[in-house]
């Protein structure tokens, strides 16, 4: 049987009242396994970003419920959601969400204190080495490329083997070699880590990595495809991981 990792049924978002209400997000369900990678399309404006964070358990829904790795978050605390995020979900953000003044190999000491030691060392170090970024720790934000900031902020999504990846944008600001090549990443993360993945874009160029393209209109999701795993990948790898990558692409 399918595990499902996350689990939305007729989750509504509502803000503000009466002439200034606004229906974000209208009676979404949604299913995501392990190992499966989903892309949310849409318009600015049409609810992708909202669900997103009601995935991610950042805010809570207006109504129906949300389980994240079994667990119903719907009812929880804000403290008690957080200790969800905090071992079941990773997060990889437009800007990549990286601190200025600190060096690669620091932003992954740091996580490891929030995380408290929940991943070795050896994984620590396999996991750099799996996305290419080994000789990028003792860079700075500023040093590196787009591509390379990208990777650094899906390495400190993937910290601790999260249940449920989330995406927003994640390829905005980088051209098309570099965004296609971060997409082979998440997939490849998906697969190899049997994290259930959610993407949301708005270029349709990036639907060709993902099992299942949904599209966000006026706060309704509607399936649009169901590729039942498209561009599979042997054991969980990419070539472009086989051969190392390049000295300033993704």
């Amino acid at each position: 049987m399918t595990e499902h990792v996350l689990q939305m049924e007729d989750v509504t978002k509502t803000f503000g009242s009466g002439r200034t209400e606004v229906r974000a997000l209208k009676k979404t369900s949604l299913n995501v396994s392990r190992g499966e990678v989903i892309a949310i399309i849409g318009p600015s404006g049409s609810g992708k970003s909202t669900l997103l964070t009601i995935a991610g358990g950042l805010q809570g829904p207006t109504g129906g419920e949300v389980q994240i790795a079994g667990e119903r978050i719907t009812e929880l605390s804000e403290k008690d959601r957080s200790k969800v995020r905090l071992e079941h979900v990773g997060f990889i953000l437009q800007s990549s969400n990286l601190v200025p003044f600190l060096t690669v190999s620091d932003q992954l000491k740091l996580l490891d204190k929030v995380k408290k030691g929940n991943m070795s060392k050896e994984e620590r170090e396999g996991l750099l080495e799996e996305l290419g970024i080994t000789k990028l720790t003792n860079k700075y934000p500023n040093d590196l490329s787009g591509g390379e900031r990208q990777r650094v902020a899906i390495a400190k999504a993937l910290y601790s083997n999260p249940s449920l990846l989330l995406a927003d944008e994640p390829t905005a600001s980088l051209d098309s070699d570099r965004a296609f090549e971060v997409m082979k990443l998440l997939k490849s993360a998906a697969v190899k880590k049997h994290a259930a993945t959610i993407v949301v874009t708005h270029d349709t160029r990036l639907t060709d990595y993902v099992d299942k393209v949904y599209k966000m209109v006026d706060g309704v999701l509607h399936l649009e495809a169901d590729k039942g795993g498209a561009e599979p990948l042997e054991n969980g790898r990419t070539d472009f991981l086989e051969k190392g990558g390049n000295d300033d692409g993704v």
